[in-house]
């Protein structure tokens, strides 16, 4: 088979779905051999040169911006295989999807928080995903969901059948492991000292917008000073500024607790192995996720979590994690004491965490995926 990959995300953007589907497509590489895969990506966007001989890339004559308001803006009727040549199958795993003339199509999404958050997303965004999500599941021969949540989402809000989504779960890279030796200790040490990181603090991850409920959290840690008296910790947020902001920013100044919340932007992705294991706790309060790497990568390193039990997260984390309601500040707070001060539950949690992150590779991923891809294009070849 001849399949196309929409690639672009992959080589724009170094964290979220640029990574889910780099490890895809590198977990892909080392179990298929025969079919020749096809990485479309925008023009101007970098080539991938270390994938195996039957991978190759594709620039389209279109930059990131001219392609999604050609496809997505306009909806104009423009086949992705005119541009790419003949393909079995064309693969767009952020969301969206061009039309096709012959391949066969399948699309990704990764949650539909746009329509269970709305008010966590700016205007124009909204009407774009509004628009452009519910299109491409309508377009797509099969979908792929991040989650059985999520795959639920998609046949209950855009009425797609049972038949045509498949989950299949993200998986944790090996870099993300407890880090014990001597190498790791210098490595522990660089980090922290790039980053100004305080001796003890609990860490949460991801671009600051609503959705992420960072305010919350930060309310949440001030509890933990005011009323537990737990006042040798740091709240360390790791992560770039999104869209409407503005709360956790305020929220933070409010708190009295500004030399103690610290927010340290957008952090290398080579860096968060070491970041995580740096940390005392992990705390992910997310108001909805498709997935939720973060604390999985969390567990992996070792680090007890506290997770809100909203979306995808239970079946994500199992019982390897204290789940609270993310809209319960005071309970957040309270699991963030416990996983903190009580030794014998914090060992329960890493070691239930670290059985658990074992359960999700990129391998089992990728064997998953070639199997929605045989089956698309089943009847082809």
């Amino acid at each position: 088979m001849r399949i196309g990959i929409d690639y672009t995300v992959a080589v724009k953007q170094r964290a979220g779905i640029g990574r889910i589907t780099r490890e895809l497509v590198r977990a892909l590489a080392e179990i298929d051999h025969e079919n020749e895969y096809l990485l479309v990506q925008a023009r101007g966007t970098e080539e991938d040169k270390s994938l195996p001989p039957n991978f190759s890339t594709l620039a389209l004559p279109l930059s990131e911006r001219m392609a999604t308001l050609i496809w997505q803006r306009l909806n104009l009727p423009v086949p992705i295989d005119l541009l790419t040549g003949r393909l079995d199958l064309f693969h767009s795993p952020d969301f969206t999807l061009p039309p096709a003339l012959r391949a066969r199509t399948l699309v990704t999404v990764h949650d539909l928080s746009f329509l269970r958050v709305p008010d966590c997303f700016p205007d124009g965004l909204l009407r774009y995903l509004k628009a452009a999500v519910p299109r491409a599941v309508r377009r797509a021969d099969h979908v792929i969901a991040d989650s059985h949540n999520t795959r639920r989402d998609v046949m209950t809000l855009l009425g797609a059948p049972g038949s045509k989504v498949t989950v299949i779960h993200c998986g944790v890279e090996p870099r993300f492991r407890r880090m014990t030796d001597a190498a790791d200790d210098r490595t522990l040490t660089t980090v922290r000292r790039k980053y100004d990181l305080p001796d003890q603090f609990i860490l949460s991850v991801g671009t600051i917008q609503p959705r992420k409920n960072f305010a919350r959290l930060v309310e949440a840690f001030g509890i933990l000073d005011s009323q537990f008296a737990i006042r040798n910790l740091h709240l360390v947020i790791a992560g770039g500024k999104g869209w409407l902001y503005d709360g956790v920013l305020n929220k933070v100044k409010a708190s009295g607790l500004e030399s103690r919340v610290h927010l340290i932007g957008f952090v290398n992705d080579a860096d968060l192995p070491a970041l995580y294991n740096l940390s005392r706790l992990f705390a992910f309060p997310s108001l909805y996720e498709g997935f939720g790497l973060p604390p999985l990568e969390a567990m992996a390193c070792g680090t007890p979590v506290v997770c809100s039990k909203a979306s995808s997260l239970p079946e994500v984390v199992g019982d390897a994690a204290l789940t609270v309601d993310p809209l319960d500040v005071t309970e957040l707070a309270e699991a963030m004491r416990r996983a903190i001060e009580d030794e014998s539950l914090r060992s329960s949690l890493v070691q239930r965490g670290l059985v658990r992150a074992a359960q999700f590779t990129w391998s089992k991923a990728a064997e998953e995926l070639l199997k929605v891809y045989l089956h698309v294009t089943k009847g082809l070849t």
